[in-house]
């Protein structure tokens, strides 16, 4: 181990990175494997990079002259990520050592574009499209990039070089980004000037938009995808029958297991495969990867569609696995006529030791490999019929058992399951695994690019063999690394685990990372979008840090959260100096700063509540908020108050503050103001709230799986302090201005009459921004009277003001 992790370093990856690659089963050897073949021991940055990404994506199919590859890269003729692709998409269909002048014309190779010529390029491209740039502006920008990037001129240039040269003719002609490149400003600028002479009307809802999917895609091995029909078939009329089928277009497919909420990773296959898809005109299908009846439930398939539509996508079609039940039998019958399939018997035992076992020995044969084809047929139809007890027969792929990928091991392709299928009932009780379903139902669906991550690569190779075993048409694979973040898990198993044992109530608990947890929290959908492009689509498997979410959900809440004072722990205030009965209507604003927000009106009492965290009895220099003979301002309320009396309660606590108004004479502008809430029953205010749930990490380090940090595991890592409940919480009367505004919406009338409230956000000045929760009890009517007596309003905090230092970085 110490030796790769050494070797790895020596590519310039980092000893982290390095690290990671020596432990991954998949990549290390073949990382090792191409080191070897330069026959060197030292690399520059760019070169060992190239050889990473190499070793990435190498497969004995797509790559089978891998070492020729690495020795260029080593020797400098292959010196771009543009020329690795080209290179091995070359290998995949000839053999370079025959072809070397071909191969050096078809990878650039020697070629060199200078930087007038790139200049010369990008500006070419600018030109056939300036009108449309000029009336897009910078919102066409990822689209001409995109363009440049295709260029042919521009094929071999240095990537960093074309987006420099590119970026700076853009600003050339459209100038510095202004108003009209940010609707949202322009409406404020807008709004501010009409403010002194019009009457502020109810804002819409405000919005707050991510970065396009084209600047998402516009970069990579995914902007350079084949086209429709050039992926190459075992014969030439599938291709025909293929483009037909699509007339051309691009058809992708988001392929979910109902067993489970989505999580955030995801979030990003959603964006991958529906993004792909819109931006080359084409069509997404949901496919429901429905072919293990015992996992999967109702409340899963309506929970993914609910998602994918909550994340801004709508599939062209809703399908699933079992809609081709009986096409997935009848080409596994072919399998079997063809002679590449059989009936096994054997036990998981049997079947682990002829694969070589935990000891990785010599790999056999199963007994029943080379049984007549009339006998594994006949076999078939008794497990199709009932015939056999689960796991007392199957059918097996006859690939190759001395193939170096352990995906070729005659795999399963059928399994018998007694058990009632959410769709098809009890008609069946043989079921087609993923590995025989996924790529024949792509197949049928003609789907023409199929996306996943990269722990499908090894499993590429048995996805082609199976469509050309049983002469159908193929689909390309394409793989991107997965996405996860830190201070959580993600595996169903392990999350149904701490449900179980009762640390979470949930699967949609708002501590998880579940997508439905996330929107349960209070997260915008387009902040995970936002956060799941800016990270683009690589193929390194990345775990982000969760602070790099949490800023992109604050940089979305900061812009469409309109703002309102809270105190989650109040102490009364009485203001000595007033009448019992005074009154005054103070006008505040949603959003100072910014008109587009509207306003509101709070009452003004004589007794009035702030916050706990607001008041010391013993004061100190570097405190400049309330304390026993101090001033402090109150938010929007033209005079400052000072603390005359410290009320007690029997036990010490504190009952009351007695205070005064300094409303006579002139006052000292306060070094600090305070929120406050009027007791005024008139006027529905205080707003209490039954609830607000504070959440923080459910883990305490950053990769709770990791056994150097977490030796006793998991649940070891638990933070059994990530949720604190606040009772008796007090909110000013603008909550209620935020619901009805909400509810006037056709949006939200549609959500509150599907109980979804966590649209209903706001930030509590100075404390952080807040979500209604699904547990709140809220009619019409009570929005309509400010009802607070029948309201059971319960309020998630969805991220803090500001990064928690506390975090690990």
């Amino acid at each position: 181990m110490d030796n790769l992790i050494s070797r790895f370093e020596s590519l310039g990856l980092a000893p982290v990175k390095a690290k990671e690659a020596a432990g991954n089963k998949k990549l290390a050897p073949a990382l090792d494997s191409l080191i070897s073949a330069t026959g060197q021991t030292t690399f520059d940055k760019p070169t060992g990079m190239l050889l990473y990404t190499l070793a990435t994506t190498v497969t004995k199919e797509k790559t089978p002259h891998a070492n020729y590859i690495a020795k260029a890269i080593a020797t400098g003729r292959i010196a771009s990520v543009e020329q690795l692709s080209a290179a091995t998409k070359f290998c995949a269909k000839s053999d370079p050592v025959a072809n070397e002048q071909v191969f050096d014309e078809a990878c650039g190779v020697g070629v060199v574009v200078g930087d007038e010529e790139i200049a010369a390029g990008v500006r070419s491209v600018i030109d056939s499209i300036k009108d449309s740039l000029l009336a897009e502006r910078y919102r066409g920008q990822g689209k001409a990039l995109g363009m440049v990037k295709k260029a042919p001129e521009l094929r071999w240039a240095d990537s960093g070089k074309v987006k420099s040269e590119f970026d700076a003719q853009i600003l050339a002609l459209l100038g510095p980004k202004d108003e009209r490149d940010d609707p949202a400003a322009a409406k404020r600028a807008s709004a501010a000037s009409k403010a002194s002479t019009a009457p502020v009307k109810a804002p819409e809802p405000k919005k707050w938009e991510p970065a396009s999917l084209e600047s998402m895609l516009s970069d990579g091995d995914i902007s350079r995808l084949h086209k429709p029909g050039e992926n190459p078939q075992i014969r030439p009329g599938l291709v025909e029958e293929h483009l037909c089928a699509t007339k051309g277009r691009v058809i992708t497919r988001f392929p979910p297991e109902p067993n489970g909420y989505l999580h955030i990773g995801h979030a990003k296959a959603i964006n991958v495969n529906f993004g792909y898809a819109r931006t080359h005109g084409g069509t997404c299908n949901l496919r429901y990867d429905d072919t293990n009846p015992e996992a999967e439930e109702q409340e899963y398939v309506d929970s993914i569609l609910d998602t994918v539509r909550w994340l801004g996508f709508e599939p062209d079609k809703i399908l699933y696995s079992s809609d081709y039940f009986q096409e997935l039998y009848e080409l596994a019958v072919k399998l079997i006529e063809n002679g590449l399939g059989y009936i096994c018997h054997c036990t998981k035992e049997e079947m682990n030791k002829s694969r070589g076992g935990e000891e990785r020995g010599p790999r056999v044969a199963c007994k029943h490999r080379d049984r007549p084809i009339s006998e594994s047929l006949a076999e078939f139809q008794k497990m199709k019929e009932g015939r056999y007890a689960p796991q007392a027969a199957i059918l097996r792929m006859k690939m190759d058992l001395e193939d170096g990928n352990p995906q070729m091991w005659d795999p399963i392709a059928y399994r018998i399951i007694f058990s009632t299928h959410h769709r098809t009932g009890d008609t069946w009780c043989i079921y087609p695994t993923y590995d025989f379903a996924h790529c024949l139902c792509d197949s049928i669906e003609n789907i023409t690019h199929s996306l996943c991550t990269t722990e499908f690569i090894l499993a590429r190779q048995a996805y082609y063999w199976l469509c050309d075993a049983v002469d159908v048409y193929k689909p390309v694979q394409w793989e991107y690394g997965r996405l996860s973040v830190t201070n959580t898990i993600l595996s169903k198993r392990k999350l149904l685990k701490i449900r179980d044992m009762g640390f979470i109530n949930s699967l949609d608990d708002p501590r998880l990372y579940t997508l439905p947890a996330l929107r349960r929290r209070g997260v915008p959908p387009q902040a995970i979008n936002a956060f799941v492009r800016e990270l683009g689509v690589t193929t390194a498997t990345t775990t982000i840090n969760v602070v790099r979410l949490e800023n992109h959900i604050r940089d979305c809440l900061n812009e469409i959260a309109p703002r309102v004072m809270a105190v989650v722990n109040p102490i009364k205030v009485v203001l000595e100096n007033l009448p019992e009965d005074y009154f005054e209507e103070i006008e505040l604003p949603f959003k100072p700063r910014d008109p587009s927000f509207g306003t509101h009106k709070v009452p003004f009492t004589r007794v009035l509540y702030i916050d706990a965290s607001d008041f010391r009895e013993i004061d100190s220099p570097d405190y400049f908020r309330l304390a026993p003979n101090k001033s402090v301002g109150l938010q929007n309320v033209p005079c400052p108050i000072v603390c005359t009396e410290v009320r007690k309660n029997a036990d010490g606590s504190i009952a009351e503050l007695v205070c005064r108004y300094q409303n006579v004479g002139k006052q000292s502008k306060p070094k600090t103001y305070i929120q406050w809430i009027a007791d005024c029953p008139k006027a529905g205010s205080p707003v209490r709230l039954n609830e607000v749930r504070i959440y923080d990490p459910l883990f305490r380090h950053p990769d709770p799986c990791d056994k150097a940090t977490v030796p006793d595991g998991y649940i070891s890592d638990i933070n059994e302090d990530s949720l604190k409940i606040a009772k008796g919480a007090l909110v000013e009367t603008g909550l209620w201005d935020v619901i009805k505004r909400y509810a006037a919406t056709d949006a939200g009338k549609e959500e509150l009459s599907k109980h979804n409230v966590e649209n209903i956000r706001v930030q509590f000045m100075r404390i952080g921004y807040f979500a209604l929760d699904k547990d709140t009890v809220l009619s019409l009517a009570d929005i309509e009277n400010n009802n607070t007596g029948s309201a059971n309003l319960v309020i998630n905090r969805i991220v803090t003001l500001k990064e928690d230092s506390k975090k690990d970085a």
